[in-house]
């Protein structure tokens, strides 16, 4: 009897039959370019950036024209002429007191006496509405001349609020000194600089160099604005001038309270002088709020 062998089938692990050839790999196809992505991302910012400009560019109102000098004037002695009893009636008004009694060598100006230090710069819209208070206030002690129109900047908050400006205007009294440095105009373009002198006095009262800075002969100081430029804005000047005369006006009650603040301040500096303007209730009653 003959004997056969048997033979094994091959079989896959796992029972699956006769073992098959692995389909060749496929070559991978070319992915985007690396540097796609970041290229999309920057102009995405870029359309993004542009359609801001001119979206701005559309919607921002243009700056007022400065007013030419004779009609300048008759703001100036407008608001410069403000009656004692409407002071009187106003009082603090509607001003923020910001003052702050300091201390350290007295300050005094160009002809040695008290100098009210202002430091600001044309495009600050608070430094746009300050103004008009600093303007009324120092009318009691002195003579304005050379104030000219100009408005804060046309793309910072409270856009083209009408001012003036201190560069290249005059001030004389018998009784104080005052300095106002413009750092920039408008359009954020450099105009004074500082002494090193009064870098030190805003680094000792004021380091963080906010403006407008108002120092009072080293006695008292304030930044900020000691009301909204929201109450000046889309206003001319000879309207808010008006509105200063009338008395009852929340711009009145703003600018000339202000104004009766700085006038105690700047009385404490003059030992009260002049008793016409320093011994009145109201003034007499905003220096004891000052200590």
């Amino acid at each position: 009897m003959s004997t056969r062998r048997a033979t094994k089938k091959q079989v896959r692990p796992g029972g699956a039959g006769p073992s098959r050839r692995p389909p060749p790999a496929r070559k991978p196809v070319s992915g985007t370019p690396a540097w796609v992505a970041p290229a999309a991302v920057v102009a995405a910012v870029a359309v993004v950036i542009a359609a801001f400009l001119v979206y701005r560019y559309y919607t921002t109102a243009p700056a007022p024209a400065p007013l030419p000098a004779d009609t300048t004037s008759v703001v100036v002695a407008q608001i410069t002429g403000v009656p004692a009893s409407e002071f009187e009636d106003v009082g603090q008004g509607g001003a923020n007191n910001l003052l702050q009694p300091v201390s350290g060598t007295p300050l005094t100006g160009a002809t040695g006496k008290p100098e009210v230090l202002y430091i600001g710069a044309e495009y600050c819209p608070y430094c746009a509405a300050e103004r008009w208070a600093i303007i009324v206030a120092l009318s009691r002690f002195g003579t304005w001349s050379g104030l000219k129109t100009t408005s804060s900047s046309s793309t910072d908050v409270y856009a083209n609020t009408p001012t003036f400006t201190f560069r290249g205007a005059t001030y004389t009294s018998q009784y104080i000194d005052f300095r106002g440095v413009e750092t920039s105009d408008r359009d954020q373009k450099p105009l004074d600089n500082p002494t090193s002198a009064e870098q030190q006095i805003m680094g000792k009262y004021n380091s963080a160099g906010s403006i407008p800075f108002v120092d009072f002969a080293n006695r008292y100081t304030f930044t900020g604005a000691t009301f909204s430029p929201d109450l000046l804005g889309g206003q001319s000047w000879q309207e808010i001038a008006d509105e200063i005369r009338d008395g009852s006006t929340t711009q009145a009650r703003a600018i000339v309270g202000s104004a009766n603040l700085i006038t105690a301040a700047i009385c404490r500096t003059t030992s009260d002088q002049p008793a016409a303007v320093c011994s009145t209730p109201a003034i007499q009653a905003l220096e004891k709020k000052l200590g």
